[in-house]
């Protein structure tokens, strides 16, 4: 068992331990994974490093006593309301994570349908490649959860979410993109329907909130996704993925911010006086607020435009480099940085193929349905998009020589 030491260690002592206690883990500068992280180049990391440290102690909660910080996330708001499509009357919640936007959507859409229509236990209607938040959400808010399955285009089919819809429906969920296969739902048509039904529509776009608007710049079709489509009730948009900042920084936007107190709490029930809050944190880190601010001041749109492009070349190097290794293919449609690629030989086993790469060092995302292999791009790996494709291909040729080890479809999933 371990205990708080009797004596303090010297700051040397733990540095080298810290150290030595990273020395296991994957080498994600050099593209060995595609998940968890997402990095861009030293000098972004040191403007993040000096921003977070200039608000290493101050507590968010306390915005009167430290009126700098919300200034900063007044601002960080703005600037993503106006990427997003947010009108004068839009606002936004800066929270930890896109699990906590997430929640704090579903929690405002349950409390407004209560409130207008005395809805009793609510239902939330949304595709099968809808991230598993929302079913951790609807667990801890009492919701039911209805997963209508996709088309075969990956995509929500409307047609089939609207069949599930019912009078005590309080939110549908699009995503933009989903993470399994990285394509977009048909937003405009949910939130059509959403809009008719009287049901709260949000936009899951936590990966592509802050990608995918330059990637349309760079004359990929991405399909409108933003607060200004009608019918579009809110949006989690992760500062902390494509935003490029270090994590704990993500927003619910609103297309009108009095939607926000659908996810206020307030109460006088104790003897210290009126608490409120608009997140379900109370402290919350003064550094992540500066640190977001500070990238996204840093890298400007000429950055984040330099950040999806990097990305698209990664996509395309890595694509047309898996599908020219015979028996492997890449999944279609996908849409951003996200895409899964998979065997078409049924002799070549990819949980062999998977495993050889793991062998060498690489994180291998096992994509469960269909049975794949799930990248997640971000600009590092345009570095390192030959490098991968070298792998893939010493990995099957290791699995066509007779290697036998295998690496389940559950076995590493995120």
């Amino acid at each position: 068992m371990t205990s708080i030491p009797a004596t303090g260690r010297s700051r040397t002592e733990l540095t080298a331990e810290l150290a030595a206690r990273k020395g296991g883990d994957r080498d994600w500068r050099h593209g060995k994974l595609a998940v968890y992280f997402y990095w861009l180049d030293e000098e972004l990391e040191r403007v993040q490093q000096e921003a977070y440290l200039a608000y290493w102690t101050e507590n968010n909660l306390g915005q009167r006593a430290y009126p700098s910080l919300k200034s900063l996330e007044d601002d960080v708001i703005a600037m993503s309301l106006g990427l997003l499509g947010g009108g004068p009357k839009a606002g936004g919640t800066f929270t930890s994570g896109g699990s906590e936007s997430i929640f704090l959507a579903m929690m405002a859409a349950r409390n407004r349908a209560h409130a207008r229509r005395g809805t009793p236990r609510g239902n939330i209607v949304l595709p099968d490649s809808a991230h598993l938040t929302f079913d951790r959400a609807a667990e801890a808010l009492g919701l039911e959860v209805r997963r209508v399955p996709v088309g075969p285009d990956f995509r929500a089919d409307a047609v089939a979410m609207a069949a599930r819809m019912d009078g005590d429906t309080v939110a549908l969920v699009g995503s933009a993109p989903n993470y399994p296969f990285g394509t977009f739902d048909p937003i405009a048509e949910l939130a059509a329907l959403a809009a008719e039904r009287g049901a709260w529509m949000h936009v899951d776009a936590c990966v592509g909130g802050f990608l995918a608007p330059y990637v349309r710049r760079l004359g990929h079709d991405i399909p409108r996704f933003e607060l200004d489509v009608p019918g579009v009730t809110s949006m989690s948009a992760d500062i902390h993925k494509h935003g490029m900042a270090p994590k704990g920084a993500s927003l619910l936007l609103v297309a009108d911010a009095a939607d926000r107190e659908w996810h206020k709490f307030e109460s006088r029930a104790w003897q210290r006086g009126p608490y409120a809050a608009y997140t379900t944190q109370g402290t919350r880190p003064g550094g992540a607020v500066a640190a977001a601010w500070a990238s996204m001041n840093h890298l400007g749109d000429e950055g984040y435009l330099r950040c999806a492009r990097l990305i698209m070349e990664a996509k395309a190097i890595i694509t047309a480099g898996i599908e020219a290794i015979p028996g492997l293919e890449v999944l279609r449609p996908n849409d951003l940085g996200i895409l899964v690629w998979r065997t078409t030989d049924p002799a070549l086993d990819i949980g062999k193929v998977a495993a050889a790469m793991d062998a060498e060092g690489w994180l291998v995302g096992r994509q469960q349905q269909p049975d794949g292999v799930h990248l997640h791009l971000n600009p590092i790996h345009r570095h390192y998009a030959e490098d991968y494709v070298a792998a893939v291909s010493r990995a099957v040729t290791a699995v066509r020589g007779g290697a036998a080890a295998r690496m389940g479809a559950n076995e590493r999933t995120y």
